[in-house]
């Protein structure tokens, strides 16, 4: 029943504010473990429909936001659940004026890490705990346990703690939710987190590209393969809905699948963890080129174009059908390698230069469920950390040393076999590319150097000569060099 007034006294002990999917979702979750929710909504007729429908759970709602905080007990604890950007600070300042200091802002939403970090300096000066918590897990993890990554003001973790930890998915026993660090930690973490989804979502598809392109499998044919993929080393959340969603059909047998348009949207954070890189100068080019494969993917009249102006890519790969599908499934595997790997450096990157200390032992363990990456993957890479905290690099623990060092030929024969044929694997391509990369002692880089101190006078190290001495060439040694280039 929707509350106009504040009651005379609090009798909520959590708001939610944002009743779509999530946040409805993260309110049924608190209530099953016995917390009274206050929830507010800008659109009321939403926060009617959801009340009517949960009748008798301890949900309360209100109509205007001052009978919402009055409700809930203090300190206050209120989730937004609500668009990014500018909707977040929008909300933030109607509700300062209605809180108390001590009370505590949550800001659940996939907002950039830079946001947070602002928003809780602000808070801080008038006396309000702020928040960033990354939660992942759709739909069905906010309502039966996500991943959370929240970070922040450190003062509001002891505060949040309880509501947060229970309503978190557990892997054996433990709850995947840590406090992560302070400023714009937490949604840092999440940004990342998505940034290897999208690599994740890619890799499979480059399977299943090279499955029907190079071996002519339909839906049918593929769904065996990623079934048993499911069972072994790739058993993961995003293979097992993808089995699913190659046996699913329409009325007429038709695969689904089949149906769907070939353009895949973003909504920004694969974006931002790319960018990131840049900032935080670290090679994530496998989630790179998962970014760019959906921007590709957008331009699908151009593809048109092209593919009837320049000719198709659909050419068949030739060959042991078992050998091609085995080697698939490593390539597939050594790439997820890279791509975590990869992910944990930018983590490791930005932690050093914000100052964050994470435990990347514990971030991993947060992903292993509840959340969209979720797999027995993770299970090794807690592990490895956990182990070994000081590890820079997951290439250099023993245990992904011999991960990668079986699979990377099925790699290397995959991303021959595809270019071979002319169909694109991005992310395979990218991940072979950083694995050589990374693996060399020598790279043409002091070629590079010598271009750049030829034209911009940028000088460089020498090899004979101790690191960090400066050296710059006059490399036209006469008029006549000279005049040849004005």
């Amino acid at each position: 029943m929707m509350t106009t007034n504040p009651p005379s006294q609090p009798e909520a002990d959590f708001g939610m504010i944002g009743l779509a999917v999530m946040g409805r979702n993260l309110v049924l979750n608190l209530t099953d473990h016995g917390f009274e929710v206050a929830v507010f909504n800008r659109t009321s007729s939403r926060t009617d429909t959801f009340l009517a429908q949960n009748h008798g759970r301890s949900i309360r709602g209100f109509a205007d936001l001052g009978s919402f905080v009055g409700s809930i007990e203090r300190p206050r604890r209120i989730l937004l659940m609500i668009a990014a950007g500018q909707p977040v600070d929008d909300q933030i300042s109607a509700l300062v004026p209605l809180l108390d200091p001590g009370d505590v802002i949550i800001d659940g939403g996939n907002s950039l890490f830079t946001d947070t970090a602002r928003r809780q300096e602000e808070l801080t000066r008038v006396g309000i705990h702020f928040v960033g918590a990354g939660i992942s897990g759709g739909e069905d993890g906010a309502r039966f346990g996500p991943s959370i990554m929240p970070g922040g003001d450190p003062r509001a973790w002891p505060i949040v703690k309880d509501a947060l930890t229970a309503i978190a998915a557990k892997a054996e026993g433990e709850p995947c939710c840590a406090w992560i660090g302070q400023g714009g930690a937490g949604h840092f973490v999440k940004m990342v987190h998505n940034g290897i989804e999208y690599g994740d979502m890619q890799v499979i598809a480059e399977a299943y590209d090279v499955m029907g392109r190079g071996l002519g499998m339909g839906a049918p044919d593929m769904r065996p393969h990623f079934e048993r993929w499911n069972d072994g080393k790739l058993d993961s959340y995003l293979i097992g809905i993808t089995a699913s969603v190659l046996g699913h059909n329409q009325d007429d047998g038709t695969p689904t699948v089949d149906v769907i348009v070939d353009a895949t949207g973003q909504k920004g954070t694969g974006k931002w963890t790319v960018m990131a890189s840049m900032e935080h100068p670290t090679p994530v080019s496998l989630i790179a080129e998962s970014v760019y494969a959906r921007i590709v993917s957008s331009l699908r009249d151009e593809r048109a174009d092209a593919a009837a102006y320049l000719g198709g890519t659909n050419e068949s790969i030739e060959g042991d059908t078992h050998q091609i599908v085995a080697d698939l499934h490593d390539a597939l595997y050594a790439s997820k390698i890279i791509s975590y790997t990869q992910g944990f450096m930018l983590l490791r990157a930005a932690s050093e230069e914000h100052e964050w200390h994470l435990d990347f032992g514990t971030i991993a363990g947060l992903w292993r469920a509840g959340c969209i990456i979720r797999s027995t993957f993770l299970d090794d890479i807690t592990a490895a950390f956990r182990a070994n905290p000081g590890l820079t690099n997951l290439l250099l623990d023993d245990f992904f040393r011999g991960e990668i060092t079986s699979a990377i030929d099925g790699l290397r024969r995959t991303v021959s076999r595809a270019a071979t044929a002319g169909i694109p694997v991005p992310a395979y391509s990218a991940a072979l590319a950083f694995f050589d990369s990374f693996r060399s002692k020598k790279l043409p880089a002091n070629l590079t150097q010598a271009q750049r101190d030829y034209f911009g006078a940028h000088t460089y190290e020498r090899t004979d000569r101790p690191r960090g001495e400066w050296f710059h060439t006059d490399w036209m040694d006469d008029q006549a060099d000279r005049s040849a280039f004005q």
